[in-house]
């Protein structure tokens, strides 16, 4: 177990080194909290990728493909599809100009609707975050055989590190490094897996075999699995619950770092292609492990044999010594959601909610330099609480606090997100609205919880999803006539949002001078770092084929390193040959 303590410590390291590092690219608020609008498409696109995973992805989704076979994959087809769309709204949302998503609701709805969401959003992100850390907690703990409490400051503690240290910067780049890690790592379980079962061919005879028909046909009949999972309503219901998200105001928030609406094109499309990619490589393992390991697996004395069933094929399959960093990929997974969110309500704080606060006291506006401290300490705070969070939720007992926070997210959650994907798609909609939406939308669910604390009836996610979206479009069908009653200034703003939104980005006029060159550099200077690192495991006592696997590892980091560092070069000859040109052009002479 020595050379996976050492391997974790080590990443751990590496990561807050990159964050000091990419910090002295932090000049103004601005440059924190969305990178200055300076993201290139490659390392914005990679850091959506993977700001979407968790270590929830490699435990209960994980856990679905064991059990269930590819049903639940409908989830990552809705994402794959969400991220193709945004080929179209990412341009739009980049285009809104706005430097956070709360700025895009202030824009759309008014300053009203941007504080309610914008506190709101403070109150929550906490509680969803400190779910996360909770769960990677667990799972660290369980795994290195460490207690829960100390794991929890010491994952939270590196987050908020490299986090309030280079802010934005930082989040894209670890994000990069850890995805990259992340890929390289489970690419390797994906072919070790495929081996272990004899290929393609071996691995789809399976689904027929008397043992496993029912459990891996696409569409499951109701009642077949606990609360109607996988069967057609269940499908269908998840499938636009999922691809809602893609697909309204807030999540504008993940184009808002990219230079113009062609690099969110881009963006996008990688998105999309790694999300395809990864739905493969990373739910083959669990299934092959239900095929092969199905007996050992559950023959394991924990609560849920199932949510292992990633964990331990990958330690059944990898070459001495690699554990570790399998490992270091699932908390990565994990970390680049906690980064995100960390960074994307600091933003909240210091450039929606304070300025207001501001405001109202009749203060000055910020400074810059007093802008970026508090975006630190706003970080820090926030990291803080929710390492707290954490905390309390490993001290419980009493409640299923899983079970509580999918109530709550069904209570509230989808209710706040509905006002959101109509004022996308819907022009024509008065402030207002946004609480009549909001306030209908509830009724279902309240109800629902009502009837299951009272009469013990068990409403299923499916049933309440549609209750809550047909609620939601009355409310919109009540509300509209309230749209008579907009006065001009707000016609004009909403007129002037929609116009702006479909107007391209003119990045020199707009921005100014871009950082590509820097971007690469460091990028592919980590890269490389990191695969030396991996070359090292070569030292550890393996076979022939398990030292190939090792150096193929780190050969596949090392050349995306390469490639970075080559386009580094590219584009500082490509700039120099620009200045140089610009300085041969002469000088207009009077009458010219």
């Amino acid at each position: 177990m020595g050379i996976e303590y050492a391997t974790i410590l080590v990443y751990f390291v590496f990561l807050i080194v990159i964050g000091m590092w990419v910090s002295k690219m932090n000049n103004s608020v601005d440059d924190y909290v969305r990178g200055g609008a300076k993201g290139t498409w490659w390392i914005v696109g990679t850091s959506i990728f993977v700001g979407g995973i968790s270590a929830f992805t490699f435990t209960g989704n994980a856990s679905a493909a064991f059990s269930a076979g590819p049903t639940f994959l409908v989830i990552y087809a809705a994402n794959v599809i969400g991220f193709l769309l945004c080929m179209i709204l990412g341009p739009w949302f980049r285009q809104t100009r706005a430097e956070t998503w709360a700025d895009v609701l202030r824009e759309r709805y008014g300053v009203q609707i941007e504080q309610f969401s914008s506190i709101l959003g403070i109150v929550l992100s906490p509680l969803s975050a400190g779910i996360q850390l909770y769960a990677l907690s667990v799972f660290a703990s369980s795994t290195l055989d460490l207690p829960i409490i100390p794991v929890i400051f010491v994952l939270g503690g590196i987050a908020i590190t490299y986090s309030t240290t280079g802010g934005r910067w930082a989040v894209m780049a670890t994000d990069f490094v850890q995805g990259l890690l992340m890929m390289a790592m489970t690419f390797l379980v994906f072919y070790l897996s495929l081996k272990a079962i004899g290929g393609w061919e071996a691995f789809f005879s399976y689904f027929t075999k008397p043992e496993f028909i029912d459990d891996f046909k696409f569409v499951k009949e109701p009642g077949e699995f606990w609360q109607d999972k996988y069967s057609l309503k269940w499908i269908v219901v998840i499938f636009f619950v999922q691809l809602s998200g893609y697909i309204n105001l807030t999540s504008a928030g993940r184009f808002l770092s990219v230079k113009d609406g062609k690099s969110a094109r881009k963006a996008s499309l990688l998105a999309a292609i790694l999300m395809f990619v990864g739905s493969i490589v990373w739910f083959v393992p669990p299934m092959v492990a239900r095929f092969l390991f199905d007996a050992d697996i559950n023959a394991l004395d924990i609560k849920e044999p199932a949510t292992a069933s990633y964990s331990f094929i990958a330690q059944s399959l990898l070459p001495n010594g690699l554990m570790g960093l399998m490992l270091a990929a699932m908390f990565a997974a994990t970390m680049s959601s906690l980064d995100t969110g960390l960074n994307g309500t600091t933003g909240v704080i210091v450039k929606n909610v304070i300025p207001q606060m501001r405001r109202l006291l009749k203060l000055p506006p910020l400074k810059e330099r007093t802008g970026v401290l508090l975006c630190q300490i706003s970080t820090l705070v926030l990291g803080l609480s929710i390492i707290g969070t954490a905390c309390l939720f490993a001290g419980q007992q009493k409640f299923e606090l899983f079970d509580t926070m999918l109530m709550i997210s069904a209570v509230i959650g989808v209710p706040l997100g509905l006002p959101v994907l109509l004022g996308l798609w819907v022009k024509r909609i008065h402030w207002k609205t946004y609480f009549v939406i909001l306030g209908v939308a509830m009724l279902p669910s309240i109800y629902f919880t009502y009837d299951q604390m009272s009469n013990g009836t068990e409403w299923y996610i499916q049933d309440r999803m549609v209750w809550l979206y047909v609620f939601g479009f009355v409310g919109l069908l009540i509300s509209l006539p309230l749209w008579r009653f907009a006065k001009a200034e707000e016609r004009a703003r909403i007129e002037r949002f929609f116009k702006q939104m479909h107007t391209p980005v003119d990045f020199e006029k707009e921005v100014g001078e871009s950082n590509d060159y820097t971007q690469l550099k460091m990028i592919g200077v980590s890269s490389l770092l990191m695969s030396a690192m991996v070359m090292l495991f070569l030292l550890v006592p393996n076979s022939a084929d398990a030292r190939l696997q090792i150096a193929c590892l780190a050969g596949f980091m090392g050349v995306v390193g390469a490639v970075l560092l080559v386009a580094a070069r590219r584009s500082s000859k490509s700039s120099q040959t620009i200045v140089a040109d610009t300085k041969t052009i002469p000088e207009a002479q009077p009458g010219e």
